[in-house]
């Protein structure tokens, strides 16, 4: 009996010490899964510091960070020299400005096939100087979602040939998509405009039909939180409009992300500017310039229409006068890849030059 009770024991003891040999691999895995979870959240966290690092040394937001970085398998020093040195045919390289952060630009469609249209453009945008028309795009063209790109911007491109405007804002345009503009636009004059806060605006002179215009863009704040820095930089905007000369005609457009409350909040526009949307008499078909129940691009989950892109003209006190006589949205119709040009429509306003 003691020999078949030890028997029994020793097989019960010889049991219990086989249970956890059984149970030391799944012990092992969970550990190597613990392990692993600690250097994924390690690697992000440390990837969001490089982004936030990027973000801060180049001027621009997160998503753009993480795009050059993630691109430049995330060397800093590699994803920096990428974004601000983006390689660009020789052809092109004396225009490529320097160490330039996600900017606007003025884009003058006209070519200059004499000499002194050419030295016009040394001053500010040449235009034609024999029409009584002209036209003009102001379009966010998204150039900070990396989401198709290329395609986007080839479509955007496809826009300008389309209708060949005279004079083009463009909002949002960072330096690969600027590169992708002056391989691409080759017959335009392109003026990256550097956003610097509540300063960042461009302003250029051109004499249509011997009338001189200003033209002016920008980018104001963005979200509905920031309402009082946007009506700060609009202030300024209209403060620049009044600085210049009474006898030149100044057309500002751009993503103005304002409200039609807050235009009510600062009093109106001053008794001189018109909003060109309302002087047309406030067409529906072209009210909402950002529109995420028609544009699928941000796949937002709410549905929002607002007139974020805008365009003001301040008349000439004398001579010539720019009257707008139409006004349409552009980039209504999704690429290819399956996205509109960009979350918001372009703006296409056509003007009659009277003398």
């Amino acid at each position: 009996m003691e020999v078949g009770g030890g028997s029994a024991g020793g097989e019960q003891e010889s049991v219990q010490k086989q249970v956890p040999e059984e149970q030391w691999p799944s012990q092992k895995e969970e550990e190597r899964e613990e392990e692993d979870q600690k250097r994924r959240e390690e690697l992000e966290k440390h990837r969001r510091q490089l982004c936030t690092e990027f973000a801060s040394i180049a001027s621009t937001d997160a998503a753009v960070a993480q795009c050059y970085l993630a691109e430049n398998d995330w060397e800093m020093q590699r994803a920096l020299n990428s974004y601000f040195e983006s390689p660009v045919d020789e052809q092109y390289v004396e225009r490529m400005p320097q160490a330039l952060p996600a900017a606007e630009a003025i884009v003058d469609l006209t070519d200059s096939p004499n000499a002194s249209s050419r030295a016009e453009k040394e001053e500010g945008l040449g235009l034609q100087e024999d029409d009584s028309t002209f036209s003009l795009i102001t379009w966010n063209i998204d150039g900070l979602s990396s989401s198709n790109l290329q395609e986007r911007a080839r479509g955007v491109c496809s826009y300008l040939a389309l209708y060949c405007p005279d004079v083009v804002f463009l909002q949002e345009v960072i330096p690969s998509y600027l590169n992708y503009l002056q391989k691409r636009a080759v017959s335009y004059t392109i003026i990256p405009v550097l956003m610097c806060g509540t300063a960042g605006s461009r302003t250029d002179m051109a004499t249509v039909s011997g009338s001189e215009v200003c033209f002016m863009t920008s980018h104001l704040e963005s979200t509905k939180s920031h309402t009082g820095e946007r009506l700060k930089q609009l202030n300024l905007v209209l403060k620049k409009i009044s600085e210049i000369p009474a006898s030149t005609t100044v057309i500002f457009g751009g993503d103005t992300n304002l409200r039609d409350q807050e235009v009510v909040k600062l009093g109106g526009l001053p008794s001189n500017i018109l909003d060109i949307w309302e002087f047309l008499g406030k067409p529906e078909h072209c009210h909402y310039t950002w529109d995420t129940s028609q544009n699928t691009n941000l796949n937002a989950p709410y549905k929002c229409k607002l007139r974020f892109d805008r365009l003001l003209l301040r008349a000439a006190s004398a001579g010539g006068q720019i009257i707008p006589q139409s006004l349409d949205l552009i980039g209504l119709e999704k690429l290819d890849c399956g996205e509109f040009p960009s979350d918001h429509w372009g703006l296409l306003c056509n003007f009659d030059v009277v003398l």
